[in-house]
């Protein structure tokens, strides 16, 4: 493609980012399904580590209450 003086060649950029995915996936197996594991666990452990919201944990608390009179009655 021609725009003005600057020629853009979209053909060249796929054959470059194609090369280096083949490259990435010759030491990576898995290729981009590898680089999604990462980022899920990333997000998996910051939000695990995030702290449970007061009113959250105060209607567990109700709950397990109320499940615990149950089994006595």
């Amino acid at each position: 493609m021609r725009t003005g003086n600057i020629v853009i060649s979209t053909k060249d950029n796929f054959a470059s980012a194609g090369s280096a995915t083949r490259a990435k996936n010759a030491t990576d197996p898995l290729g981009v399904s590898s680089e999604i594991g990462r980022k899920l666990k990333q997000y998996y452990d910051e939000l695990v580590s995030d702290d449970v919201p007061d009113r959250f944990a105060q209607l567990l608390s109700q709950l397990e209450a109320s499940e615990m009179a149950r089994k006595e009655d």
